[in-house]
């Protein structure tokens, strides 16, 4: 089973990674998890940065926008198929790409996966969860031929 996205440029941003390409970062996701064929939608939001502060602010009380928020669905509509939201914010995305010495694309990549695996229930709050989680996005992003994002 194939995950179809439900994407929504609410950024007003061009030049934005293609559905396909969101797709794809999706299900290497879950393959990467071992959740292949488990799930078969997943709604992405591109949104600004005074609506990631928003979300930031409301959700997790941080005052500032932020690369990506993840929100998990109940266990009953995981089980009927659907993932969760994802809102990506392209201003933010773009600004820690350059700062990071990295391409936007590979950016994007990186951050469609570590999403998928917060909602997925991976956290990197303790020092252990983040090294099983940044391992396991590092072995994603490979097989999608994208290097380690960890290094410098």
């Amino acid at each position: 089973m194939s995950v179809i996205i439900e994407l929504v440029n609410a950024s007003g941003e061009r030049g934005l990674p293609l559905r396909r390409l969101f797709k794809l970062w999706a299900e290497a996701a879950l393959a990467g998890a071992g959740k292949a064929g488990l799930y078969s939608n997943l709604s992405i939001r591109i949104v600004n940065s005074d609506e990631s502060a928003s979300l930031n602010q409301h959700y997790r009380h941080k005052h500032y926008a932020t690369n990506v928020l993840s929100f998990p669905v109940p266990e009953q509509m995981q089980a009927a198929g659907q993932l969760g939201d994802l809102a990506l914010c392209a201003a933010v995305i773009k600004q820690e790409a350059g700062e990071q010495k990295k391409t936007v694309g590979n950016h994007w990549a990186h951050l469609v996966v570590h999403g998928v695996l917060h909602l997925l229930g991976y956290d990197h709050e303790h020092n252990k969860d983040a090294k099983k989680m940044e391992t396991l996005e590092v072995k994603i992003l490979a097989s999608l031929g994208i290097p380690d994002p960890y290094q410098s």
